[in-house]
């Protein structure tokens, strides 16, 4: 029986304007995601993720960003018409975001507790006296491995992992329903990233809180997650179920290339296999499919035409290489 689907994001397309150049930042993409479930978004940087991301929470630069087509449906409502003044009711409340980088996200002159206190004064809708507060700030904090007796101190008192922690007790203070993780380990050591990772998956057992991670690393996907949609160029070219991303017989060629950046501790090869080439710029993206200049599989198709999508079940590949054949069973 399928869940039911309470964030849907249907054909989104997202561009920066500015005087130099148009950037497609997102380029008409769909995904979906139940209560409980996590959904992994896999890409290089550039790929759009933090931008489809800022979307779902309607924090794109007013100035630059525009999303010119598409929906974003939250609990069976569209966010994109919501005023401001509803929006940031929804947001720490509902929908909460662990940012990319720990140091920019927290202002150093307040102490962590009272950054945690702000989302729990703002959603107060309960009432709550200012020693429930506390109380509950000291609570979000030893969640997170930290003792509650450091809510006095500033953030630059604390080590990156530490920070870090914060950062996931602030988006976690209200208990929301859906938490997105924009590269919350990217700055981290690896014994760090590792005590982390293994918080948030225990952190989304106890309060079945719905998860979006956002990562470059496909290890950290076989982690965590249960879905997951390959990024590239603002589209995805690749989305199922984790075991469809790692165990099924057909991949995008770009897909693959991910594969080939992990570590094999098991193999006798001493170099990784990296992706030949750079990113294309998305203010001048290629003509028909956009991993082509890239691609070792390429064909003239694949410079003229945008692929179809080939389907089984819940796994889709955008690549002319599956154009046309029969899903696997």
């Amino acid at each position: 029986m399928e869940k039911e689907k309470f964030l849907e994001v249907r054909n989104l397309k997202v561009v920066y304007q500015t005087d130099a150049a148009t950037v497609h930042a997102v380029n008409h993409i769909s995904f979906s995601l139940a209560r409980g479930e996590t959904l992994g978004l896999v890409g290089e940087t550039g790929a759009g993720k933090t931008t489809t991301a800022l979307s779902i929470l309607r924090l794109l630069p007013e100035r630059t960003a525009r999303i010119q087509e598409g929906e974003i449906l939250f609990e069976g409502n569209s966010l994109l018409p919501l005023s401001e003044a509803e929006m940031r009711k929804i947001r720490g409340e509902k929908i909460s975001m662990i940012f990319q980088d720990p140091m920019t996200a927290l202002n150093p002159v307040i102490p962590v507790g009272r950054q945690i206190a702000e989302s729990l004064i703002l959603h107060n809708e309960q009432g709550l006296s200012r020693d429930a507060i506390e109380e509950l700030v000291e609570k979000s904090l030893e969640m997170v491995g930290i003792p509650a007796s450091r809510k006095g101190e500033y953030p630059h008192q604390f080590s990156g992992g530490m920070k870090q922690r914060v950062v996931i007790a602030i988006a976690l203070a209200c208990n929301p329903d859906l938490l997105i993780a924009d590269e919350p380990t990217t700055a981290l050591d690896v014994t760090i990233q590792a005590q982390v990772l293994r918080m948030m998956k225990d952190l989304r057992e106890r309060l079945g809180t719905a998860m979006i991670m956002i990562t470059h690393d496909l290890g950290i996907v076989a982690q965590i997650c249960d879905y997951v949609g390959v990024m590239y160029a603002g589209e995805i070219v690749e989305y199922g179920r984790m075991e469809d991303i790692f165990d099924a017989p057909r991949h995008h060629p770009y897909t693959l290339g991910l594969f080939g950046s992990i570590p094999d501790l098991e193999s006798d090869a001493r170099r990784l296999t990296p992706i030949e080439g750079l990113t294309p710029d998305p203010s001048n993206l290629p003509s028909g499919c956009k991993f082509s200049p890239r691609c070792p599989q390429c064909r003239d198709v694949c410079r003229q035409k945008a692929p179809d999508i080939w389907q089984n079940g819940q796994h889709r590949i955008a690549c002319h290489l599956y154009s046309g054949k029969e899903a696997q069973t």
